[in-house]
């Protein structure tokens, strides 16, 4: 049986992405005939995973990379083949096992917003042509160097493909997989009876789903819904613009409620309840959570950036608004409230494309193309 280490930042329970993606796809990949073993970064969690994790503690930045450094000496001598879910991480060269690594966004404009490099409303298409001072200009060099040295590289969508291309990396080595997610139960309750068990009132309700960042734009959400009376939102999830966007909330009172970090089932019940979602964000590589969000029958409108439109069909199975403006967000929210059951009927439409089953067996061959 191959032997594969999946080497990621963070992991479930942790919210996100990467950590979502890992626990779908590995018990599959362990279907298929893989050895696992998981190292990342986090607090000791519940040793309920059909495979080994190990978890280096998030201490001092020096002291995580040194740990987090031997630790993959030893996997990477066990491995026929590393998966990297991100860059920057401590997987020192040693031991010759082919490298893949799968790529959602551009860590170099996140790290470069987080630090203040750059002006914090500048989007990850602007930041492409953006040169910067010293510190972004490395940033951007270190990205595309780490990428240039693994030996294949997943995308999730046609849009990252040409970014990650135009970083210089050899086309011949980016392959795009479209993310999928095993399909969620069908509700087991009406929407009302949902909306009832969650305390909700009768009035529409938005809901948003997301780790708060500065560039999920969350914040333009509630400026939007801020002029629209009749609508509530919900903002589902935590981060670290929590005290920001609940201070620009305070005005409307129980019109905005946050949630906090969720369960996955209590997050699908959230979604499946409301009359429509909402992804404003200023980046989206491919999302997992539209696709929850459609698989459920809850129609979604999303900014027109990155694979957003590779998603939504605007006016087929939900709304695309352009990025970032106010007054046609506020349209946008109108036409899918007042669209919505029409809207609900399509959100079907076209999720062929992101089939669970025909992400694992494509990753599965992928991987297996690399084995010595």
């Amino acid at each position: 049986m191959p032997k594969l280490l999946v080497a990621s930042g963070i992991f479930h329970p942790e919210p996100g992405g990467p950590a979502t993606y890992l626990r779908a796809i590995l018990p599959a990949l362990q279907g298929l005939g893989w050895q696992l073993r998981v190292l990342t970064y986090g607090e000791p969690g519940p040793p309920a995973y059909p495979y080994p994790v190990t978890r280096i503690a998030r201490q001092s930045y020096p002291l995580r990379r040194l740990k987090y450094g031997l630790a993959a000496r030893r996997e990477l001598a066990w491995a026929d083949l590393v998966y990297a879910q991100t860059i920057d991480l401590p997987l020192w060269r040693g031991h010759h096992s082919p490298r893949v690594i799968k790529i959602v966004g551009d860590q170099a404009w996140e790290r470069c917003v987080r630090k203040r490099w750059i002006p914090p409303a500048m989007t990850v298409d602007e930041f492409q042509r953006h040169r910067g001072d010293l510190r972004v200009r490395w940033q951007k060099r270190s990205r595309s160097r780490q990428i240039a040295s693994m030996d294949a590289v997943i995308v999730p969508s046609q849009y990252l493909k040409r970014m990650v291309t135009a970083w210089g990396i050899d086309v011949s080595k980016v392959h795009v997989i479209y993310n999928a997610l095993p399909l969620p139960p069908p509700p087991a309750l009406s929407r009302e009876a949902m909306r009832a068990e969650l305390g909700w009132p009768a009035q529409p309700t938005l809901i948003a789903v997301a780790r708060l960042q500065p560039w999920k734009g969350i914040d333009h959400l509630i400026e939007a819904v801020a002029a629209m009376p009749d609508l509530r939102l919900v903002i589902v999830g935590d981060g670290p613009d929590r005290g920001r966007l609940s201070a620009l909330a305070q005005p409307l009172g129980g019109r905005v409620h946050f949630t906090g970090q969720l369960q996955p089932e209590a997050v699908q019940r959230c979604i499946a309840a409301a009359d429509g979602l909402a992804l404003y964000s200023g980046y989206e590589g491919l999302s997992h959570t539209l696709l929850e969000s459609l698989h459920l029958g809850t129609p979604a409108l999303a900014s027109d950036i990155g694979g957003n439109a590779e998603v939504l069909r605007h006016g087929v199975n939900g709304i695309l608004a352009p990025h970032i403006d106010i007054e046609a967000l506020r349209s946008g929210i109108k036409q899918l409230m007042e669209r919505r059951d029409e809207l609900a009927a399509n959100c079907k439409a076209g999720l062929e494309r992101f089939n669970f089953e025909s992400m694992t067996s494509a990753t599965d061959a992928l991987l297996r193309s690399l084995l010595p």
